[in-house]
């Protein structure tokens, strides 16, 4: 990402500047990244006693016993959001999971949503079915506030706006119902929000909670459901997918202004394009391959890319040939004749289908190996498809890691979504910009980092986190974290401050031995002369810039004084960088009747 004033950003350019993702063994976009990268297959073969269906059901021979389980889905953390625990049990898994990871997106990004300013869009995309399995309300003939609360609570049309009222935000809120592309679709409209200046963020996504969880399925000759629970990718042997659940989410803005915000950049949204089948001659709800060819082209058309510039196509890849061939074919022609190659992967082998989340895991996917410079292998693929013919069309099996090194000097992925009811969708993603050179950090310069939580177990949690994060990452810079922590995270009752001079000096602060003196915390922090402290409108600032002033500065902070850290970082060219995001402490709530 450069710094560069007068650099130009094509105008639909949209950055993914903040991510958050839950997937089966994962429960960090890290923890899936690292996954992806070792090769490991996340789906879970169960026992009898672990399935919660009829008993009949899990004794015929033709039930499979597996799963992409997603640990924690049935709990949540109310008291972030002010939520009660009656809304909280009333609340679908789908609509508690959806607002967690709209707001660790949001933190992932570097902004705390009681100083966001402008609009914020939220898009998501849920599985209707799941609230009438989870819990369906009885007929009320009162429409007063307890059945007003139930209703808001439980209906999937509200995931969103839920999502927009508990962060305290204000913008548009549009849950969309498209089957297995609702990801895509949602980001898709995210994007032409932001570029129509509707909004000035937004936050788009997908959450897929299969019940009863977890669970098996049923296998049927020809049907996209796996037979031994394994889904093989463009392989010969595949016979479908096994069902998983998930939820993933993005902070997006247009290119441009991220830039202006010096916000940390993942990768850009080059082009998306979204169509339906309608009638044809294809069965109802398999991939029409004019149609997803045509919907392939329009998002590279969009983007104004080119196919020999694209070098990672992530299938929606099935794992049944006679759809992934279909998908192949529909592909090839949309990239037409091309003297390069083109790797070809497909993340249902790691993480099973995730229904409206399984274009999402795909896009993460390609999103994170856009941003590591990364090619992750596609696993379950031992024997190709020989009706895929590979060697007639661009693409190549991406059977190993290996270095992204793209021969027209870019890195660009197409990321296609297919969904029951022919719904196509297709986006283009492009690695994040260069950054230019900076200057280096100034050596020995007093920086305040801040922390602060609802009460002291999830603070010393932040802490901890914190510690290790730095630990493992140490090209970020100390100036980036402060700015980040101070300006990037809403503020809560149990503060805790440092001054440091370097990432040692944080490190050594956050650990639970810390020595006094440069570390301030709730209920040791010391008192200050408050009315000596200058101040504006949005709170306490510095009265300068060294050691002394910054920690009279979060003294202040840390015994409950707002502080104007607007100022504390005016002038400065520091960075957004992703860090830990709030420790959330979730508890189990599940409701079956009302």
């Amino acid at each position: 990402m450069s710094d560069s004033p007068e650099q130009d950003y094509d105008p639909g350019d949209v950055a993914v500047i903040g991510i958050s993702a839950k997937a089966p063994g994962a429960g960090t976009k890290e923890q899936f990244w690292d996954n992806l990268v070792h090769g490991r297959e996340s789906v879970t073969f169960l026992s009898k006693d672990e399935i919660r269906v009829d008993e009949t059901l899990i004794n015929n021979p033709s039930y499979v016993r597996a799963c992409g389980v997603l640990d924690g889905y049935d709990a949540f953390d109310p008291s972030v959001f002010g939520i009660s625990d009656r809304m909280a049990a009333a609340m679908t898994p789908e609509n508690r999971l959806f607002v967690e990871s709209a707001w660790e997106a949001l933190e992932d990004g570097g902004y705390d949503p009681d100083r966001v300013t402008g609009e914020v869009g939220i898009y998501g995309a849920n599985n209707p079915q799941t609230a009438a399995l989870y819990s369906s309300p009885p007929d009320r003939v009162s429409v007063g506030p307890e059945a007003i609360e139930h209703g808001l609570a439980w209906s999937p049309d509200t995931m969103t706006s839920n999502a927009l009222y508990y962060m305290g935000l204000t913008g548009e809120a549009v849950t969309v119902t498209t089957a297995c592309a609702g990801f895509h679709y949602a980001v898709h409209l995210a994007c032409q929000s932001l570029l129509l200046g509707q909004t000035d963020m937004a936050i788009a996504g997908g959450a897929m909670v299969r019940l009863p969880h977890p669970r098996g399925h049923l296998w049927e000759e020809g049907r996209i459901l796996s037979k031994d629970g394994h889904c093989r990718p463009f392989d010969a042997n595949g016979t479908g997918s096994a069902l998983s659940s998930g939820v993933v989410t993005l902070l997006l803005k247009p290119l441009a202004e991220a830039v202006a915000a010096r916000d940390h950049v993942y990768a850009v949204v080059k082009g998306s394009a979204i169509n339906n089948n309608g009638v044809s001659a294809v069965a109802y709800g398999l991939a029409q391959p004019e149609r997803l060819s045509a919907c392939i082209a329009n998002a590279m058309q969009v983007g104004g890319v080119g196919p020999d510039t694209v070098s990672l196509y992530e299938a929606n890849g099935l794992g049944l040939p006679m759809t992934d061939e279909l998908e192949v074919h529909a592909a090839n022609m949309a990239f037409g004749k091309q003297t390069g190659t083109c790797s070809i992967g497909g993340v249902k082998g790691n993480v099973g289908h995730g229904g409206v989340v399984a274009g999402g895991f795909g896009a993460l996917k390609a999103a994170m190996g856009l941003y590591h410079k990364k090619l992750v292998p596609t696993i379950n693929l031992t024997e190709p498809n020989e009706d895929i013919d590979f060697p007639s069309t661009p693409f190549v099996p991406q059977r190993e890691l290996a270095d992204w090194e793209p021969a027209a000097g870019i890195r660009r992925a197409g990321i296609t979504a297919i969904g029951g009811g022919g719904y196509n969708a297709h986006l283009v993603l492009e690695e994040p910009p260069t950054l230019a050179e900076r200057a280096p950090e100034a050596v020995d310069r007093p920086r305040l980092a801040t922390l602060s939580a609802l009460d002291d177990e999830a603070l010393a949690r932040q802490r901890a986190r914190l510690r290790d994060w730095l630990e493992a990452r140490p090209e970020l810079r100390l100036d980036d974290v402060c700015f980040s922590l101070n300006v990037g995270r809403k503020v809560l009752g149990r503060r805790w401050a440092a001054v440091v001079r370097s990432r040692a000096e944080l490190i050594e602060a956050l650990s639970a031995d810390a020595p006094r003196g440069r570390t301030v915390a709730t209920g040791a922090a010391p008192q200050v002369d408050v009315a000596s402290l200058p101040r504006n409108d949005e709170g306490i600032v510095p009265s300068g810039q060294d050691g002394p002033a910054l920690f009279d500065l979060g003294a202040a902070w840390v015994n409950g004084q707002r502080v104007d850290f607007d100022s504390l970082h005016q002038g400065e060219a520091s960075h957004r960088v992703s860090l830990p995001t709030y420790p959330f402490r979730p508890r189990r709530f599940w409701r079956t009747d009302w």
